[in-house]
């Protein structure tokens, strides 16, 4: 009987040593296989929202900061800025994205405005609003004074869940949350800011702070609020295909006085890093417990070496080499990784399919499948460098040591 039919024989009869060895492989991968297969489907779905919903541009009031001093003493860093964005400064961006986005075009830097979208008229969606934390029927709440039609193009997810959309001034439309907890719903009658407002319609639960909030028409709140002409931040949904965003904000910056306009692609790559960093600690952890899953194969490789020095002598002395002893130890290694790969892989996807919804909301958990070759490879690689030892130790076993241990 040949070496290695010697060693299947020893798998075959010391299975649960066997799975001992690799159950250590199998957390570690199937560790590294989830984190790895919920991150991509995170990724994937903040890159799509962002190529598919919302705005491009967020322009907020600037603010800055001064230091202070009395003398030759510093007092630290003050704060200063404005609060509200005047409403005369809407037509001033509406126009900027304009130009930059029919400039991109124009030089071929972009190939199209989105479908539908007539280039001659506005290829931006400007949408201000004025927040206002104010009682509503005797409770706290969040009011959102918006341009309906503008609102509608940058949030196209949402969707009326009963009722109507908002048409008149003196109406309301209710997210989701709010109007459970104030108990309201389409045809009540709100009073917000010492003013009547007929409730209009309730929003589907969006997953986001809207539904918290209630929003009007923005005219109406600024009257209601003492807040005319101001509003509190700006939205810019640019109409086409790979948008110069960077550059429209640059614009904005640079030609609008009292505003901060910053690309939502960059407040999304900051997400993206933080949930890059997420994944190198929980990735971190994986390959401590491939570290462990190691030493567990390290050991039952020793103690298998231990228990078979006879047969290793008796190999050694028909003429097996120390290379075919070495070869036959690392093919049970191999086997071991192999066994981890594939159950850490499908171990490993289950749990990413568990848990991936509850760390991303309504995400979708996509199966990977390059991750298993991935995963064989790690567990393998992992299994053979514990093994290497052992192995070694295996092929300076001599002759007359197995026979003395007889």
């Amino acid at each position: 009987m040949k070496l290695y039919q010697l060693i299947l024989k020893d798998i075959s009869r010391r299975k649960k040593r066997v799975l001992y060895a690799a159950l250590g492989v199998i957390i570690g991968t199937m560790t590294v296989v989830g984190i790895l297969t919920v991150a991509d489907s995170g990724q994937s779905r903040i890159v799509n929202q962002l190529e598919k919903y919302g705005p491009n541009l967020t322009i907020t009031p600037a603010i800055s900061s001064l230091d202070m001093t009395l003398g030759n003493l510093s007092l630290g860093q003050v704060t200063v800025g404005e609060t509200y964005i005047p409403d005369s400064r809407i037509a001033e961006i509406q126009d900027i994205a304009d130009k930059q986005i029919r400039e991109a075009l124009s030089n071929g830097q972009i190939q199209a405005i989105l479908p539908g979208i007539d280039a001659d008229s506005n290829v931006a969606t400007v949408a201000p609003r004025l927040y206002s934390v104010t009682a509503v029927n005797d409770a706290q709440a969040m009011v959102v004074g918006i341009y309906p039609a503008a609102e509608l193009k940058v949030r196209t997810w949402w969707k009326i869940q009963s009722g109507t959309y908002l048409d008149k001034g003196n109406e309301v439309l209710l997210g989701s949350t709010v109007a459970t907890v104030l108990s309201l719903e389409s045809g009540d009658t709100v009073r917000i800011h010492g003013a009547d407002f007929l409730v209009a319609g309730v929003l589907e639960e969006t997953g986001s702070a809207d539904d918290t909030q209630l929003f009007t028409n923005l005219a109406t709140l600024q009257k209601v609020s003492g807040k005319v002409g101001l509003v509190s931040m700006i939205d810019v949904r640019a109409l086409c295909n790979a948008c110069p965003v960077e550059t429209i904000a640059a614009a904005i910056n640079g030609a609008v006085p009292g505003v901060r306009a910053v690309a939502v692609k960059q407040v999304a790559q900051s997400e993206l890093g933080m949930l890059d960093r997420i994944n190198r600690l929980m990735l971190a952890l994986g390959g401590v417990t491939l570290f462990i899953g190691a030493f567990g194969v390290a050991n039952t490789m020793m103690t298998s070496v231990h228990e078979r020095r006879k047969d290793i002598g008796i190999m050694r002395a028909v003429g097996s080499s120390q290379n075919q002893i070495l070869f036959a130890f690392l093919e049970e290694a191999v086997i071991v990784g192999l066994i981890g790969g594939v159950f850490g892989y499908l171990f490993g996807s289950a749990l990413a399919y568990a848990i991936g919804p509850l760390i991303f909301e309504g995400t979708a958990i996509r199966y990977v499948i390059a991750f298993l070759p991935l995963s064989l490879g790690v567990s393998v690689l992992v299994a053979v460098l514990a093994a290497a030892y052992p192995a070694y130790r295996a092929t300076r076993i001599r002759v007359a040591d197995s026979f003395r241990s007889l």
